[in-house]
């Protein structure tokens, strides 16, 4: 008998494009999703699948579509154009890498399979017009198709074949409930489901009883996360919230921890408050959030992926806080409830070659931690994951060990008990930036990001044509100060650089875009950092 586990894509009765496909993205072997979940699929199973952030979800549900809807094309009866696949995704961002990876792989039959994205909720009228000639594949969010459904510029009741939902643990905790059930009311009584998710809670539970028929689970037997080898954890514990502060500064201005960084808050607030506190040392840092427009958050990400910056500030809380039932998150008119409900940092966006993860604040979920330690150590590259903890956090600490360990299994956080006193020369300064970074400072840095959309909005580019004036009054408002910067701050004198340090640390330089050759070197700290700063024996180092 076949050893299954040696089955590759050349064994799954692939159509000969889709292998080609496969090929030119450099995939030689399926990943442990995709070997176990692609033949049952292509079986007409219907499924429910988990499997951590990373793992190779997308293309473990849209090779089988793409396969089966050739397949039809193929050697059945001449059929009607209509749409046979349906992708729903608790985000944009998550729509749009959905798309590119279905077209990608349909990349040598283009012609013959057609996919469409329909999230962007201010681009309807071209959506209906894309819609009319019946893309094979429809991606979005539950919103937006129920709109579509209900508006009939999208029917499904007598073509649809396959349903994919995918992050299907977010879905309700998005408010996507009552969307989800009104729209499953415009489907077909009979067709293939796929159930894709990171983690198996109560809301998938409640999806599989509404969406599948007799699924085959694959709960496949990995951990969530990489293993030590690849992904190294730990946990940092701070006295107080300054401290907090003044060893991530030491970390970023002492070059402790070298290449492309993630770092996630829990606010709105919280995440310009670090970037302006991190300005003040001449740390080149952006703020991904919500409120900004999906273009702009595009573009901050492909700005990341491509050098510009060595580290993006995320925030989170809004969309991976408690389950939200039955109402729509984030319509608010104040505060960081005014961010864009179907748009998600943790889950889904591609992120290249991260080096480290580091939780300023401590997720608010122990599901979010695996979502937020899955942006690194993705495909076979090294990561580091480090989390600050206040002392009245630990309970909750606890339960996301809980989650990454199991029971009577080592603990995965590692303790790490840094020496604060040898940095303690740097307290004066942290102080010091600190009382700089007001609300009212922060309050004028949203604003002053705002204005800047305003004025380079191709969409207000009409009206500030028709209105010249208003443009003017714009760009001649009074100016906005986010925080006072001291120059003074940006350097690192040699006397304040700690005694084990000197000589090793490297001053931070002036990020510029890397030659791509070299965009593929994963700069890591392998482990902690020096001894003398710790109480374990590891160093930095470049893998």
């Amino acid at each position: 008998m076949e050893d299954q586990e040696a089955l590759g894509f050349e064994h799954m009765g692939l159509d000969p494009r889709l292998l080609q496909a496969v090929a030119d993205l450099g995939w030689s072997r399926p990943t442990l999703i995709q070997e176990k979940a692609i033949p049952l699929a292509l079986e007409g199973k219907d499924l429910l699948a988990r499997a951590r952030t990373g793992s190779g979800k997308t293309a473990a549900y849209a090779i089988p579509m793409l396969q089966l809807l050739l397949h039809k094309k193929a050697t059945g009866p001449v059929m009607e154009q209509a749409v046979r696949g349906l992708v729903l995704v608790p985000t944009k961002e998550l729509a749009r890498q959905a798309q590119s990876m279905i077209q990608q792989l349909a990349a040598y039959c283009a012609r013959d399979v057609r996919v469409a994205n329909v999230s962007a909720a201010e681009d309807s009228a071209s959506q209906r017009a894309v819609l009319m000639e019946k893309p094979d594949v429809v991606v979005g969010t539950p919103s937006r198709i129920l709109n579509h459904l209900q508006q009939d510029s999208l029917k499904l009741r007598d073509s649809l074949e396959l349903l994919v939902i995918d992050e299907a643990d977010l879905l309700f905790s998005f408010g996507f409930e009552d969307e989800l059930k009104s729209l499953l009311c415009y489907l077909p009584r009979i067709y293939q489901a796929f159930l894709m998710s990171a983690t198996f809670n109560d809301d998938v539970q409640a999806l599989k009883e509404l969406v599948l028929h007799n699924p085959v689970t694959l709960k496949l037997h990995e951990s969530q996360l990489p293993g030590p080898e690849q992904l190294q954890q730990f946990q940092v514990i701070c006295e107080t919230e300054e401290d907090k502060f003044l060893l991530l500064y030491a970390l970023l201005k002492l070059s402790l921890i070298r290449g492309k960084a993630l770092l996630f808050v829990n606010t709105l607030e919280r995440g310009y408050r670090l970037r302006l506190f991190l300005e003040q040392f001449s740390i080149p840092s952006c703020v991904l959030n919500g409120e900004l427009p999906l273009r702009s958050r595009c573009h901050i990400i492909s700005q990341f992926n491509q050098g510009f910056y060595d580290c993006v500030i995320a925030t989170d809380a809004e969309i991976l806080g408690p389950p939200v039932k039955g109402k729509r998150r984030g319509r608010g008119a104040k505060g960081d409830n005014a961010s864009d409900p179907e748009s998600g940092v943790a889950r889904g966006i591609d992120f290249h070659h991260v080096s480290a993860v580091l939780n300023f604040d401590l997720p608010p979920t122990p599901e979010a931690y695996v979502h937020r330690a899955g942006r690194t150590a993705r495909a076979n590259n090294p990561g580091i994951v480090l989390t600050f903890v206040l002392p009245t956090e630990r309970s909750c600490l606890g339960k996301i060990e809980a989650l990454l360990s199991g029971e009577g299994e080592a603990p995965i956080l590692l303790p790490y008990q840094f020496q604060m006193e040898e940095i303690e020369s740097f307290r004066y300064r942290c102080r010091d930036a600190m009382r700089s970074v007001t609300k009212q400072a922060i309050r004028e840095a949203r604003l002053k990001e705002i204005k800047e959309e305003l004025l380079h909005s191709e969409k207000l580019k009409t009206y500030f044509e028709d209105n010249p004036r208003d443009l003017q009054l714009l760009r001649h408002d009074l100016p906005l100060h986010p925080a006072v910067v001291k120059p003074h701050l940006g350097n690192v004198p040699d006397y304040l650089v700690p005694a084990a340090l000197r000589g090793l640390v490297q001053p931070r330089k002036k990020r510029r875009k890397l030659p791509s050759s070299r965009k593929t070197k994963q700069l890591v700290v392998s482990g902690v950092w020096h001894r003398d700063l710790a109480s374990t024996t590891h160093s930095v180092g470049i893998i």
